[in-house]
Order: C-alpha cells, then sequence, then structure tokens
C-alpha cells in the first residue's frame, strides 16, 4: 500500500469515529444519565445539610413561588391598597405574638408629618443613642407593624430604641416622595438634640435599598450621614440586573421577579428612573463618603449579586464596609427564624458592628 492509499484509510477511519461519537452523543441526550437526571431536580426543594436543621425543616415546607399572584400593575393603587390591607390584617396575630415575646413597648409617633412606630424594649436604659429601622416588602407591601419581626429582635437584642419609619407605600408615592420621608425622619431627630453620630440606620430587602438611597440623599442634601448602616439582604438594583439574578432565579425559594419584584419595582420607581442611585444604590458615587456599613445576606439569593456590586463599590471608594455571607440562607433570614444559630450569629454581628461605631 502506497503512501497516498494509506493516507485515504486514515482519513476514512477518521471520519467513521467521528460519525461513531456522534451517534453515541446523541444516545445520551436522547437517554439523560443519572448526573443529568440529578442535575434537574427543583433547585428551590434542595435542602442543604450544611445549614442548621431548624432551617432544614423550613425550607423542607417552604411554598412554591410559582404559584403566587402575579401583582398589580404599577398605577392600580386601588389593587396595591387591597393586597397591602390584605396582608397587614394576616398578620396582625402575629404582631401581637412579637410584641409580647419581646416585651416591647410599641408607641405611634409624628416626625414631621411621617408616621413612625417607636419600638422600645423590655428593661431599656436610654443611652443616647437611636437605631432608624426601614422595613422591606418591596417597597410595595408591609408596613411598620407589621414588620415589628424585625424591628422587635434588635430591639432586643441591641437594647437601642428603634424608630420603624411607616413610609408611604407606592404606588400611592413614587422614591421622591419616599426617600424624603426618610430623610424628614432625620431632621426631627436632629430637632429632638441627637447628632448623626448618635444614629444609625437599618433596612431589610427593599428596606435596605431605601435605607441606602436616603443615605445617599442626605448625604448630597448636606445634613450629614448617620454613624453606621447595616442592611440585611438589600434589594440595591431594583432592575433586573447581576449575575444571580440569572444563575439563582432557580434556586431562590422566595421569589420570581416577572410575578413580585418587577411589578413592585414600576410601582416604587418609572423605569427612566430605576438605575438612579437613590433607588439603586449600587450605581452611585461613593468616593463622595458613605458610613461605614453592614451588609449581611446568604447564598440562596437571586440578589447576591446586589449584596456583592454593592460590597465591591463601597471598597473600591475607600469605604468601610463588610459583607457578611451566610451558608445557604434565603432572603432575609434573621427575620425569618431568628432563634436560628444562623440569625443569632448575624444579630450578634449586627450588635457588635454598631457598638463600634455608634458615638460612646
Amino acid at each position: 500500500m502506497n503512501n497516498k492509499s494509506r493516507l485515504i484509510v486514515l482519513l476514512q477511519a477518521f471520519i467513521i469515529a467521528g460519525i461513531l461519537i456522534f451517534a453515541l452523543t446523541a444516545c445520551r441526550s436522547q437517554e439523560p444519565t443519572e448526573e443529568v437526571v440529578k442535575s434537574q431536580i427543583d433547585l428551590r426543594k434542595f435542602v442543604p445539610k450544611t445549614i442548621s436543621e431548624g432551617w432544614q425543616v423550613v425550607y423542607e415546607k417552604l411554598p412554591d413561588p410559582t404559584q403566587m399572584s402575579t401583582l398589580p400593575g404599577p398605577d392600580d393603587i386601588e389593587a396595591w391598597s387591597k393586597v397591602h390591607s390584605d396582608i397587614e390584617k394576616a398578620q396582625e396575630a402575629n404582631v401581637q405574638r412579637i410584641i409580647q415575646k419581646y416585651e416591647l413597648n410599641v408607641e405611634s409617633r409624628d416626625f414631621g408629618g411621617v408616621p413612625v412606630l417607636e419600638v422600645i424594649p423590655g428593661g431599656w436604659k436610654d443611652n443616647g443613642q437611636v437605631l432608624v429601622y426601614i422595613h422591606g416588602g418591596a417597597y410595595t407591601m408591609f408596613s411598620a407593624r407589621t414588620s415589628l419581626g424585625s424591628s422587635g429582635p434588635v430591639a432586643r437584642h441591641t437594647g437601642l430604641r428603634v424608630i420603624a419609619v411607616d413610609y408611604t407605600n407606592p404606588p400611592k408615592a413614587k422614591w421622591q416622595e419616599v426617600t424624603d420621608q426618610i430623610v424628614t425622619v432625620f431632621k426631627e431627630l436632629i430637632k429632638q438634640g441627637y447628632v448623626m453620630e448618635d444614629i444609625a440606620i437599618y433596612g431589610d430587602s427593599a428596606g435596605g435599598g431605601l435605607a441606602a438611597g436616603s443615605v445617599l440623599k442626605m448625604r448630597d442634601s448636606g445634613i450629614g450621614t448617620p454613624a453606621a448602616v447595616v442592611l440585611w439582604s438589600p434589594w440595591a438594583d431594583i432592575t433586573e440586573t447581576g449575575d444571580t439574578y440569572q444563575t439563582l432565579k432557580d434556586a431562590d425559594p422566595n421569589f420570581l421577579y416577572e410575578k413580585t419584584l418587577g411589578p413592585s419595582a414600576d410601582a416604587y420607581a418609572e423605569r427612566k428612573d430605576q438605575k438612579q442611585p437613590y433607588v439603586s444604590p449600587v450605581y452611585a458615587n461613593f468616593t463622595k463618603g458613605f458610613p461605614p456599613t453592614l451588609i449581611q445576606g446568604g447564598t440562596r439569593e437571586i440578589f447576591l449579586s446586589n449584596f456583592v456590586r454593592l460590597y465591591q463599590a463601597l471598597d473600591t471608594s475607600g469605604q468601610t464596609v463588610k459583607l457578611d455571607l451566610y451558608e445557604g440562607m434565603p432572603h432575609v433570614f434573621q427575620l425569618k427564624l431568628p432563634e436560628s444559630p444562623e440569625s443569632v450569629t448575624a444579630l450578634q454581628k449586627m450588635d457588635a458592628f454598631l457598638v463600634k461605631y455608634l458615638k460612646k
């Protein structure tokens, strides 16, 4: 056999091998391997063994977010009001339980025309410091009262007087008015004799984004900024932008952007404003200054990219910031199971952070 014949035989062999490989691959795609089948499990129902037993039980009982109703359109105030009212009524029994459990004294106050709840833990001693709380609920839902599940444990754990802002839920008010309400509360505290070094702010979920955005607004308006900022699972970019909005959308047991977050974002801010830094603080210029900030969140959140991007924006601008992430935890885990080891650790770190940066 000459060289030319050998070359033809080799080429034929390569072609046949290629056809066989293609055929085998096609067969495998039609009959998934065990590994492929395992990768097709419902990620929202996946229970990691690396989390506490209490959280494993919670994961096993979580409702399916795909069954949630889609929220109203951005301008349907009547429909949004009904959603809000239904939630408030459904949560009242839980509110009473929390007040008793944490021995809270809860009083309604008016701060410059903005309603707030003053939340005082049992055995409170006035040390001249105050913590302002901005509640979550995708901006459109919940109130200072139905968010006592967050402010109550924090007040009890830190021993601080908490002022929970009962801001106007969108779409009754848009972001401009809502952020102004937070600024007004701070102005009122200053009138009461506090200085910014005595005040810290914390918020969860949408409240975290609102807290950070309002601090930027305070900074830019020249009234100063609080001594410290604590953000639980902050919704720091209300657009569907960031890696984990896609990579974790089938793993987050709480949200579907198109059903809950998207409609709420549109109710809070028009599309053209949704990357405005007071709305989505990840887009802010932090080189102008920002208070020491603690960002806490879990690894099962579509907001995880929000936390990382906000941390990087602050850190690369030379600001003091700590990113505190928890294995396998869902959105605002501190609120949902406050006695779990993960939540207790997070609350302890929050307390230590506030002790460090609030005026002694």
